[in-house]
């Protein structure tokens, strides 16, 4: 069958008297990559499982997302802010090789495990509109994420950003203010809003990507380009600003915390989450309409319950 591949291995030891005693069969067969439908069941699994983790586990797996995904941040703020000369002759140059560092992040947040709101965003509506969790679970598990993910942003642009100097000194300092105004205070509101819907639209293309990919170079490829893509076009990722914008508050730059929140923090806040809906709805209506999680009447008890009675015909066929 296109795309897998079947490995059979014989062996046939011989026993004391010289004859044949045993014939081993081995079998693999794996697919390169899941279907869509395939897609769609394993992240309503993987919103089944983060709603089942105890919250402290949850937390801190937020925290090290927002210390993750601020790697890739600072790196983006040293390659733009480090290239003065080249933003003032080709600023599109800049913008496509500042995007193109930047998915480390969210690459080792996937290989790890951690919890990021922004592919939360697009799960978490997906399973329970197929009844795989409470609806009251969407709200807890985005909240404690939230919290989670902005403590490791604010943690790591005051620790690993300001105080051990690395962007204390221009021209990354006078870089990391200017952004601050680009991005935060020009900027209409309702601009922050779209340019937040486009960049969880591809961010949660990318997750989508990365679950489909079954081996790690494969994730890592189907990751990279569509954060590429949003970071160079400019869009508003609300957990990659939590580290940004407020480094350049730590900074003195124009912008406050104040207006930081009223005006950029829940404008791509808000976009993040239509954007996230955009690719969830779409793939519950497309691939699980027939597809039945049966409820959860004991959240607790779900994965043991799933892990008990297997798949049903209606998992199997999806």
């Amino acid at each position: 069958m296109l795309g897998y591949a079947t490995i059979s291995y014989l062996a046939s030891p011989l026993d004391l008297s010289g004859s044949l005693t045993t014939t081993t069969t081995m079998s693999i067969s794996s697919a390169l990559t899941l279907t869509p439908a395939e897609v769609a069941v394993a992240l309503v699994e993987q919103a089944v499982a983060k709603h089942n983790t105890r919250l402290d586990k949850t937390f801190f797996k937020a925290v090290l997302a927002g210390v993750m995904l601020s790697f890739g941040g600072l790196l983006d703020l040293i390659i733009s802010g480090g290239s003065a000369g080249l933003t003032a002759s080709n600023p599109g140059i800049v913008k496509v090789l500042g995007g193109l560092v930047f998915p480390v992040g969210l690459v080792m947040i996937v290989l790890q495990g951690f919890d990021l709101l922004t592919s939360n965003l697009m799960i978490f509506p997906m399973a329970a509109l197929k009844r795989a969790i409470p609806w009251w679970g969407v709200p807890l598990n985005w909240i404690v994420v939230f919290f989670g993910n902005l403590v490791g942003s604010l943690f790591f642009a005051a620790i690993l950003a300001k105080y051990d100097g690395l962007m204390v000194d221009d021209p990354y300092a006078s870089y990391v203010r200017s952004f601050a105004i680009t991005k935060a205070i020009t900027p209409e509101w309702y601009q922050i809003f779209l340019r937040g819907i486009g960049c969880n639209w591809l961010v949660c293309i990318a997750v989508w990507q990365g679950v489909g990919a079954k081996e790690t170079l494969s994730k890592i490829i189907a990751i990279w380009f569509p954060v590429w893509v949003f970071v160079a076009c400019g869009f508003d990722h609300v957990i990659a600003n939590m580290f940004s914008l407020p480094l350049s508050i730590m900074l003195n730059s124009e912008l406050t915390t104040d207006l930081y929140i009223r005006k950029s923090l829940i404008a791509a806040l808000l976009g993040n989450i239509i954007g996230g809906l955009f690719v969830g709805l779409p793939a519950v209506y497309f691939y699980l309409g027939d597809w039945h999680a049966g409820g959860m009447r004991d959240a607790e008890e779900a994965r043991l319950e799933r892990k008990d009675s297997g798949p049903s015909d209606s998992e199997k066929s999806a």
